[in-house]
């Protein structure tokens, strides 16, 4: 009898953690029960699927032959699983859902709400980081990024278009010099981010407004924000945010405004999954609806036509697409 279900899943994990503690972690057991079903699993088949290293543990040749069939089998049991919940149309169990903080703060609560209120036997996580993510470690089951990947078996889905707003507090523009053209932003502070913790080019925006470097900064775009609220600076701040930062008002509106787009990636995998993209289908739909009033409000008639318009559905073919999202 071939290796169970519940050994390969072991695998997998510490394939991904690339240790016993990390996967125990995830699998809510402790590093000696992994390492016991490892070395049972190695036993059954009758050769060392990992080496130990200094950098923890590294696969064998053996390992990385059974790594794509160990996968089908964790996409096997998805399928599996798809198909006996969610009888009554409902979505349940738990998705997670990994997203910059800028989104995941001020886009994804009202839209992942609703989605939950029709849903009630569903668990969302939503993993904020201003960082890359993996979903070959199955990190999240789905990622929105600021920019679509090239490369690996990722399937991507743009979303819609947003603006990124100059925006400052009213009580720091009536204390500074007057801002009347771009030029006048010299001399002005100016929040940004942390530079050697800019994670996707789209955020790199300094240098489009000639401004050399942030005054202050911050790696999460949220406390940015908030320093823009507390009368610091300056910030570029994400339109569909402005509601929740009533004390902030947009500067040369008409004339600074960075075109952005949010991108849906999933595992090429996952595609067969409905549960994952009946929930994908939602999410889509709901943030298109949230991102196409900011835009029309700040820019005028038919400017959030870009960020509500209807994408075509998930491609149903393999899309080649990095395996880190943002």
């Amino acid at each position: 009898m071939g290796p169970g279900w519940d050994d390969l899943r072991v695998f997998l994990t510490v394939a991904r953690e690339g240790s016993l503690s990390g996967a125990g972690a995830v699998l809510q057991c402790d590093p000696a029960t992994a390492g016991r079903r490892i070395a049972r699993l190695e036993a059954a088949i009758g050769a060392a699927l990992f080496v130990k290293s200094p950098q923890g543990y590294m696969l064998t040749d053996a390992g990385e032959r059974m790594l794509p069939h160990a996968a089908e089998a964790e996409a096997a049991a998805m399928q599996a699983e798809d198909a006996v919940r969610g009888q009554d149309g409902r979505l349940a169990g738990t998705i997670r859902v990994g997203a910059p903080d800028g989104c995941a703060n001020f886009l994804l609560p009202g839209v992942l709400a609703a989605i939950a209120a029709e849903n009630p036997g569903l668990e969302v996580q939503v993993l904020a980081l201003p960082r890359l993510f993996n979903l070959d470690r199955r990190e999240a089951d789905m990622a929105v990024g600021v920019s679509a990947p090239a490369g690996g078996r990722l399937a991507v889905q743009r979303i819609g278009g947003y603006r990124l707003v100059l925006a400052a507090s009213r009580p720091y523009l009536a204390a500074a010099p007057p801002i009347r053209e771009p030029e006048d932003l010299k001399g002005h502070r100016v929040i940004g981010y942390i530079p050697q913790m800019i994670f996707d080019k789209e955020l790199d925006y300094l240098g489009m407004l000639g401004v050399e470097r942030a005054a202050m900064a911050s790696n999460s775009v949220a406390v940015q924000l908030r320093m823009a609220e507390a009368g610091a600076g300056l910030a570029m701040v994400h339109d569909f945010a402005l509601p929740a930062a009533p004390g902030l008002v947009p500067v040369l509106p008409g004339r600074i405004a960075l075109a952005r787009a949010f991108y849906l990636i999933r595992h090429a995998d996952d595609l067969k999954v409905r549960r994952l993209t009946r929930f994908a289908d939602l999410l889509v739909a709901g943030m298109r609806r949230a991102l196409a009033g900011p835009s029309a409000a700040l820019t005028g008639p038919g400017a959030g036509e870009d960020a509500g318009r209807r994408d075509a559905a998930w491609p149903r073919e393999e899309t080649a697409c990095s395996s880190t999202t943002s």
